[in-house]
């Protein structure tokens, strides 16, 4: 989290809750490098989703 502001943490928090149904103490427990992967793996994931998305409406 050193490198992440605090509103950041709260809003990739909210954003692991609500829609990828992660529970908050999941998210606690990780290690900071550990959620930075998940995030990263998430990232990865919706920005290939919205591509293949955007392919199917060509």
């Amino acid at each position: 989290m050193a490198h992440m502001s605090l509103e950041s943490y709260y809003k990739v928090n909210f954003a692991l809750i609500q829609h990828h149904k992660y529970s908050l103490t999941e998210i606690e427990n990780m290690m900071p490098w550990e959620r930075d992967v998940y995030v990263t793996l998430l990232k990865q994931y919706i920005e290939e989703e919205n591509i293949k998305a955007q392919q199917r409406k060509s």
